[in-house]
Parts: structure tokens; sequence; C-alpha cells
């Protein structure tokens, strides 16, 4: 029997919502809220479909008059505070996250003329959610905090999907100089992926070019031509983006020191913003067999990663044939970023990349990148380019909206430490559907266990294809650690994630009890492990995973995650920062009690999250380290481990009292 379309399932879910509007405006007072539940219920699963969120908003109008939102906080909007509407989404049940929801579109239809409201004229409509946007840019961005992921659970798709169709209702006059900021804010991470930041790049320039738009010029919308034009324009050649096969065109009338122009445009445009242009494949493509000379410039490379295009030449011109497409734009900031880290000098590098050229996919592999029709390049394209984006940022890789943080880091070391076992992997999931690895000389095959993990969302295709493989392995070690006395990730990390994690194995929690246990020894060893200052001045080698306690921006304990500690160093003020990568998409975050994560400004290199030492460590519950480095006597600083003990436990450790 053949699945029903999303089209026919949602007209199937839009009938049994209008009989549930009827219900509830029928439903006696003391009835309302069961059938309110019921509404909701149904409002969410339309939500869920393509096309949902423009239902929901027509009737929005409807349902307040059956009495959605009666005898709720929500029953007068003119009284809606945004700071409040705001963190409802983050910590609210999951009725009044839909409530929440539900009542912006309404907030919006009154904005723009679609409902009226006795209460709200339009104006005031419009600033309100204009507050609301401006306060969850974040959620427009698709940027979710581990503590946002963990509160949402299966809501986060629908929240985000709203917020974008709100933020397309209202346009991005009011609030555009706060997007234009928050765009460059995760741009300066270099994310892997920019589709979400592409998008919200479109409505900005779609916004400026209206002639009715309000705006008015300025220095504030400098930032925003810039981006705009590293998209659309990047050069004099395509700068009035007149559409790719106008620009093929017009390359072939240029020549060479115009050429030369173009080139120098583009790699300085990507570089700038770190994003690419569809414009620069098609010339790139171009210079291909003519002017191969100008692929450096093009690239925007240094001395380091002309080196190693010159002694590459032919797998790199190969992998621009093979990979480099409008559709896959980015992976020319991946490849340019690949070659600046000289891992092609790594022997087995280059042979592992002439295996995946030519690799062919199994079905299950295709199957998670899309199936064959659903793209308009092949789906082993898409997984060539994202390789060389993940190969050339390491710390650009993220989960998406997925629990999968220790595969994500993972991703990551591998790229960092192991570019070639790291292909290795993706061959095997890849081609064979099956990764192996060993877990104390026993081996784990996840072609067995794969099938019955859910499909990945909002991740690139590398993590498409193998992440379910990692998650089904990394879960089979945990099953295999079942009875032992301590926390498992002492015994899995090391197995998983390769020999250079320290064997020497520290938590700050009693694994039974969830109670601090030996804290403040804790502390001082991770100073004796970690901290230049009392280590014998021994830098990070190999980055080395950790665990964190999520905290809120209200310093509430959210959950455990998995993070991998970068290096430890002076920053530009001469203040000790520990520099880690979170794989959690976003990693500028609030996490209370006055510790806010900096993605950039503190010596930041990109993709890195870096706090003052002792407020990170005022968040760490595991790290690990060898135990031979050790110094003999651990001296660490008693007020900074005061310091620490209170910031721990004034927030995530607040009702974890400490034991000797």
């Amino acid at each position: 029997m053949p699945a029903e379309s999303p089209e026919a399932r949602l007209k199937q879910l839009t009938d049994h919502l209008d009989r549930a509007q009827d219900r509830l405006a029928q439903a006696r007072p003391f009835a309302k809220s069961t059938q309110t539940v019921r509404v909701l219920e149904i409002t969410r699963r339309v939500m869920t479909l393509p096309g949902g969120i423009e239902v929901v908003y027509a009737r929005i109008g409807d349902l307040e008059q059956a009495g959605l939102f009666a005898a709720s906080d929500w029953a007068h909007p003119d009284k809606l505070q945004p700071a409040m509407a705001a963190n409802t989404i983050r910590t609210g049940s999951k009725e009044a996250i839909l409530l929440e929801c539900l009542s912006e579109l309404r907030l919006a239809a009154v904005a723009r003329g679609r409902h009226h409201h006795p209460s709200l004229t339009a104006e005031q409509a419009t600033r309100l959610i204009t507050q609301i946007l401006a306060l969850n840019l974040r959620l427009i961005f698709r940027q979710l905090t581990e503590a946002e992921r963990l509160a949402l659970g299966p809501l986060a798709e629908v929240v985000q999907s709203h917020y974008e169709f709100v933020a397309r209702q209202i346009g991005f006059g009011d609030i555009l100089e706060q997007l234009v900021d928050e765009i460059w804010r995760i741009l300066a991470q270099r994310p892997v992926q920019v589709d979400h930041v592409k998008d919200m790049i479109t409505s900005v320039a779609v916004c400026l070019s209206q002639p009715d738009n309000g705006l008015e010029g300025g220095a504030q919308f400098r930032g925003a031509e810039r981006l705009i034009s590293a998209v659309y324009g990047p050069t004099r050649g395509c700068q009035e983006d007149p559409g790719l096969q106008v620009y093929q065109e017009r390359l072939e009338t240029m020549d060479q020191p115009t050429l030369r122009n173009e080139a120098l445009g583009f790699g300085r445009a990507m570089h700038d913003t770190g994003l690419v242009s569809p414009y620069h494949p098609v010339f790139l493509r171009f210079l291909r067999n003519r002017y191969d000379e100008l692929i450096s410039e093009a690239l925007g490379l240094s001395s380091t990663g002309s080196d190693a295009l010159a002694c590459y030449r032919d797998l790199v011109f190969r992998l621009i044939d093979e990979a480099v497409w409008p559709e896959t734009a980015q992976t020319i900031y991946g490849l340019a970023g690949l070659l600046e880290r000289g891992i092609l000098y790594n022997p087995p590098l280059a042979p592992a990349l002439w295996r995946q050229i030519n690799l062919q996919l199994c079905p299950a592999a295709i199957q998670r990148l899309g199936g064959e029709s659903l793209n308009s390049v092949a789906p082993r394209v898409h997984l060539l380019a994202a390789i060389l984006n993940v190969l050339g940022q390491p710390l650009g890789v993220g989960q998406g909206n997925n629990p999968t943080c220790q595969a994500a880091r993972a991703l990551s070391m591998w790229s960092s430490n192991d570019p070639d076992y790291l292909l290795q992997l993706v061959a095997w999931a890849a081609r064979d559907n099956d990764v192996v690895m060993h877990f104390e000389g026993q081996a784990i095959h996840s072609g067995e266990l794969v099938s019955a993990l859910p499909p990945l969302t909002d991740v690139d295709p590398l993590s498409a294809v193998i992440v379910p493989h990692l998650d089904a392995i990394y879960h089979a070690m945990g099953r295999l650690c079942v009875g032992r006395p301590e926390d498992p990730h002492r015994w899995i990390n090391p197995e998983f994630h390769g020999w250079w994690v320290g064997h020497g194995f520290a938590i700050a929690v009693d694994v039974a009890s969830g109670q601090l246990q030996a804290y403040e020894d804790f502390l001082r060893l991770f100073y004796a492990c970690y901290h230049p200052l009392y280590n014998g001045n021994n830098p990070v080698i190999h980055p080395q995973p950790a665990g964190i306690a999520v905290t809120d921006s209200a310093a509430r304990f959210m959950g455990w995650h998995a993070i991998s500690i970068q290096r430890v160093a002076l920053d530009p003020s001469g203040a000790m920062r520990v520099y880690f990568f979170n794989p959690n998409n976003d990693s500028g975050q609030d996490w209370g009690g006055e510790v806010r994560v900096s993605t950039a400004g503190c010596g930041e290199r990109f993709g890195e999250a870096s706090l003052p030492f002792a407020a990170f460590a005022s968040r760490l519950y595991i790290f690990y380290y060898d135990p031979r480095e050790v110094p003999a006597q651990v001296q660490a600083p008693p007020e900074e481990v005061s310091e620490v003990l209170q910031l721990a436990t004034t927030s995530w450790a607040r009702d974890r009292q400490p034991t000797a």
C-alpha cells in the first residue's frame, strides 16, 4: 500500500482541526480546557507538515474566536511582555509553547491586517512581535542552545519553522540591524552548514530591495550589503546578480587581467564572510583547463595552500571537477581550508580522497542523503562536497536537532587528528552500510544496529551518512559497560575516539547518587592537568573529550553535554582561557551566573568557543588526562578553586551537596 502523501495528510489533519475548532467553540466553559488540549495536539501535528503553519495562520482568528486563548495568559495580547513570551519558548510546557506560537501567529495576523483584535492595533502588534523576534533571533536562524534543544525536544523543528514563517510575514525592517549582527556572529564561528544563514541573507536582501520598505540607508546597513554582495555579487562581473547563465557568457569574453580580478574578488569575499556565492563554482569550473594558474587566487590561498595545490594538482583539480557545483558552492571554502591545513601531505590522505571520488554508494547511504530523485546533483557528489567541508573546517561540524553530540565531537576530532581514519569510516558507512570498531578487543558492527535508530534532522550530508553508525556503536559500547560501578564514559571514550584520549578519568559527581564527590580534589586535578601555570607549561597536544553540565541563562541545570578541550592559552587581555569545541551548532551561549561563552574577540580561532579558566571549570564535570603527566605536587590556587566552587554550587550543583 503506497504511503500517504504529505499533501493528503495535511488535508486530512486540516479537516480534523476544523472539527476540533467547532467542538471548542461549542464547548461549555468547564469543558473548554479539554477541548483546547485536543486542538493544540492537532495543531502541532498540522504544523509539522509542509504548508501546515500557513494553514494554522489562515485560521488563527477563528481559533481565537472559538476560545483557544480564553482563561490563559494569552487572553489579553495587549498585556503580553516580549521577554516573558520569548522565555516561554525556552522553558514552558508543551501546551504553553504551542500557545505561545499560536499567539505569535495571531500577532503577525493582526500586524498584517489579516485579523482584527479589539485590544490591539496593527502598530501595537507589529511592535510586540518585532520585539519577540529580536529576542529569539537564534530560533529564526535554527541555532538552538543545548538547553533549548533539551527543553523543546520534539517541538524544536516546529518552533524553528514557526519563527522563520513569522519573520517572513513581519519583514525584517525593525530588526534588520540585529539580524545582521546575528548573521556576522554566527559566521564568525565558520559553521559547515550555512543554508539557513544564506536564507536569512536572502530575506534581508529582499527587504532592502523593496522601494517602500521604510528603511533609511546608512552605516548600519553596510554589514548587510557586505553579506548580500558575498552571496549574490562578490565580483564586478556579477555584482548586479545577473544569473548563472549570463555570468557564464560574460566569462567567455573576459581577458586574463579581468579574470584575475574576478579570482581575487571571489577569494576575498569568501574568506571575509565564510560564505561562497553560487557564481564562484561557475567561475572555478570555467578556469579549469583554460586558466588553471588562477585557481590559487580564486581559492584565496596563502603560500602554504598554494604549495599544497602545486604538489597535489591532479587531485585538487579532480575534486573541483567532481564536487564543485552551484548546488555545492560551500565546498570551495572547505577545499581552501583543506589546502591551507596542509593535510594532503599526510601520505594516506590523497589515496583516500581518490577512493572517495570513485566510491559507489549503497542504497542505505543514498536514502540518508535524500535519495537520487531529490537531488539536483548526485548523492555521492553531495557527500564528497561535505567531506571537503569537514576536512577544511573541523570545528564547523554541528549535531543539528539531534542528541548526537558524542558523534559530532568525534567527527571534529578525527578531522583534526586523524583525517584518513575518518575517510575510512565514511567509506565503510557509505559503501558497505557497516562501520566496524573495537571495544576492548571485541568487534562491533554498526550494520546490525543502525536500522533501529531514527533519521537525523538538520545535519550536513557527511553527518547524515555516518552519524547513525557512530551512534549505534557508541550505544553498543555503553551496553557492554552495564554492571560496571563507574560512569561508562570512562571506558567508552578512549576506545571510541582514539589512542590520544587520556586514560586518566576524573568525574565530579557520584554516578549512583548524582551528588558531588571530592569536588575540590576534582578541580585541583583539572588545574594540575590543564592550566599552564600549574602543569609545567605543558600544552594540550590533542583535543581531549570532556563533559559539561549544561545550564540555561538562569544558571539552572539542563543536562550533560559532550565537548572537546582544544587548547588553553592566554587571551589578548592576558587572562587564561580554555578554548573548546561545542558540537551544538552555535557556541555563543549564556550559561548564567555571568558565565557567557565567547566565540570571537578573545583570541578564538574559527569554530572555537572560550571561557576564562575558572568559569569553564565551574561547568566541567568530566575530563581525561594522562596520569603520567600529572605533577607530583598539585598547587592549584586556593582562591580560584573557591571561586569555581561558588560558581558551580550556585548553578548546576546547587542541589548536589559536596562530600569529602
